[in-house]
């Protein structure tokens, strides 16, 4: 099948597609509060040249590596979410939503003097006004990493892939890495990584690897202007980093894949429309763990990570995808 330039096979596609219920994976890391504050403009505040937001409603969604689960849990399966919440509201809402998915959250420590991570965005007409971030950033407590490294002990053997989410917020350190290197040392799970502009020198070794074309190109102190310092790019991190394989996402221009044997792949984007492209990133690396756990190959499980991220960019706010519309998209 063909569409918007890229060549798959449908129906291979759809047959691993239906084994994501199958598919065990573990997703470790920043977990986030996301905040929405819907209303209207007709003003200007007479105080400040600012616009004065009339309210409508508000929502509050899984964020950060929380959506990633969510992400993975529409997708048909059952993932298992680690990390850190605060002693607070925002982290007991995370919980109780955790729970009335059916998802067990005894994989996540609750720091008491930590707050939960909250990203609160104002969109007004369907445009983001302002958003306001409270969080910490501070690296979590050393007995923290050492729960959640026992919890990954405990768990190894029951995942066929664990998932970094690296947002920055202080849950992915070089000790957590460490530890979780030694603990896959010979196993046969696979490590899926969302990089962080900063971080990269903790995910040495991960089989794939998903950053954004600006943070391949802070990493390679170059900016990806053209294929050509992209491909320069891809190569600099398979050799840098010794991982299986990168996936650099560049928004309108689709994805393009780097395997360690030489094989590159551009993938071209299938959305049709650009509206909002927040959480596309969790969309894609819980749609390529998935893949790889339910036995696709890199280039079939990116291609299908594409058409995830094409469906969820159409759409605004943080947003997720269903299998049935992955099909109906696979099947044009």
């Amino acid at each position: 099948m063909n569409a918007n330039g890229i060549t798959f096979d449908g129906p291979h596609l759809i047959t691993h597609l239906d084994r994501f219920s199958d598919a065990k994976v573990l997703v470790i890391g920043d977990i986030i509060l996301d905040e929405y504050v819907w209303g209207d403009v007709s003003r200007i505040s007479p105080e400040a040249p600012v616009p004065v937001v009339e309210v409508k409603r508000e929502t509050k969604m899984l964020g950060g590596a929380a959506n990633v689960i969510h992400n993975i849990a529409r997708l048909g399966a059952r993932p298992t979410l680690c990390g850190v919440v605060g002693d607070d509201s925002m982290g007991s809402h995370i919980l109780d939503t955790l729970s009335e998915m059916g998802l067990a959250s005894d994989g996540i420590v609750v720091e008491r003097d930590r707050p939960t991570s909250r990203k609160t965005r104002i969109v007004a007409q369907n445009q983001q006004v302002v958003r306001f971030d409270r969080e910490s950033r501070q690296h979590i407590r050393p007995d923290s990493i050492e729960k959640i490294l026992k919890f990954i002990e405990k768990n190894l053997g029951n995942h066929d892939v664990i998932v970094v989410a690296d947002y920055g917020k202080g849950v992915i350190s070089a000790s957590l890495m460490a530890g979780m290197r030694a603990l896959l040392r010979g196993a046969s799970v696979m490590l899926a990584v969302d990089p962080k502009t900063g971080n990269f020198e903790y995910y040495t070794g991960a089989d794939v690897i998903t950053p954004n074309h600006h943070e391949a190109g802070n990493f390679c102190h170059f900016e990806i202007i053209d294929e050509e310092t992209l491909i320069r790019a891809g190569k600099q991190m398979l050799n840098a980093l010794q991982c299986r394989s990168v996936l650099v996402t560049q928004g309108r221009d689709g994805m393009t894949l780097f395997e360690n044997g030489g094989a590159i792949y551009h993938i071209p984007t299938v959305a049709k429309e650009v509206f909002d492209v927040t959480g596309a990133g969790d969309t894609v690396i819980g749609t390529f763990s998935l893949g790889l756990a339910s036995g696709l190959d890199l280039r079939s499980a990116a291609i299908l990570s594409n058409i995830a991220a094409g469906i969820v960019v159409g759409k605004l706010g943080t947003s997720t995808v269903e299998p049935g519309k992955l099909k109906k998209v696979i099947t044009g």
